[in-house]
């Protein structure tokens, strides 16, 4: 199994490295942020830059819709894993049409509110996860794990 880890830097990348137990023993690699966070916690890892800022910005969700494509064509993941933010959405859609399976994670500070990232990729998720039993009244087809933190 090949697993796509895409998500911001910050705590999003936090997030997903958390979930080291899982993805440790797969074949991987990362999308994320050319930040000095990221280039040090993914110092020995596969990872594909991507472009922010992201929130509400129509000009780089277009070029990460291409790195998506073409980062998506070239690895042919199995399961693509995020957390968010925005770049998640280019992956979790053009994934979709590469067959791809898709798990997003609800951020750990929402406990009643959905995120927009959360509610752009909720309706075509595979698995949706939420940390919060609060969150199931957002996203009634959640899954709560309760806290990965």
């Amino acid at each position: 199994m090949k697993v796509c880890l895409v998500g911001s830097s910050g705590g999003h990348l936090t997030h997903l490295y958390m979930l080291k137990p899982f993805w440790q023993n797969k074949e991987r690699f990362w999308v994320t942020f050319d930040k000095a966070d990221a280039q040090s916690l993914l110092e020995d890892e596969k990872m594909y830059s991507c472009h922010y800022p992201t929130n509400r910005n129509i000009k780089n969700l277009i070029k990460n819709t291409i790195v998506a494509w073409k980062v998506l064509r070239k690895e042919r993941p199995d399961l693509i894993i995020s957390s968010g933010a925005a770049v998640a959405v280019p992956f979790f859609y053009l994934g979709k049409l590469y067959g791809a399976k898709t798990i997003y994670i609800e951020v750990f500070d929402r406990i009643d509110a959905s995120t927009v990232t959360g509610k752009l990729v909720y309706p075509i998720t595979d698995k949706f996860i939420v940390e919060w039993e609060e969150m199931r009244r957002v996203y009634p087809k959640a899954i709560n794990l309760g806290s990965i933190f």
